[in-house]
């Protein structure tokens, strides 16, 4: 079992004008996959105060760390950027994924501009705000994530398909 952190980047939600629904869409799906959720917060969509949840979560040496909300076109949609920021790896592979096997969901997946990235033993994976389009997302790549954590953590090296 790995431990989560899911962050909502949300305005609205943040100043208690909008129910989160994809945080706690996100923190029971993680539950069912077995994650244990050890942290939960919501944050405005301005790119400091997301970078440093980010730095908190993985500071805390937390193994998933994801974020819903604020990764499309809107003008304060400044997630991805504020995830790259932090990240000391880049890791394309599993947005890159998330957006071509949702298109079966919706054509507007291709719009996701989503990152994922590595920031100590921490992956750092956002999703989108919605709650279904986040769960989804997830549990495209879910079986590789799980894998990829157990290298980051200290697991064999060995990449070849178990």
């Amino acid at each position: 079992m790995y431990t989560a952190a899911v962050i909502t980047v949300s305005d609205r939600s943040y100043r208690g004008e909008r129910e989160d629904k994809g945080g706690p869409a996100v923190k029971e799906m993680l539950e069912k996959l077995g994650y244990e959720v050890v942290h939960m917060e919501t944050v405005p969509d301005e790119k400091e105060k997301i970078s440093e949840a980010l730095i908190k979560a993985a500071s805390k040496d937390i193994a998933l760390i994801v974020t819903t909300g604020g990764t499309g076109f809107a003008p304060r949609d400044v997630t991805p950027e504020a995830t790259l920021a932090v990240c000391e790896k880049i890791v394309p592979g599993i947005p890159e994924a998330m957006r071509m096997l949702s298109m079966k969901y919706t054509d507007r997946s291709i719009l996701s501009r989503a990152a994922a990235g590595i920031r100590k033993r921490s992956l750092i994976i956002n999703l989108p705000g919605s709650p279904k389009g986040a769960v989804e997302n997830f549990e495209t790549v879910a079986g590789p994530i799980e894998h990829g954590l157990k290298m980051l953590r200290g697991g064999q090296a060995d990449c070849a398909k178990e």
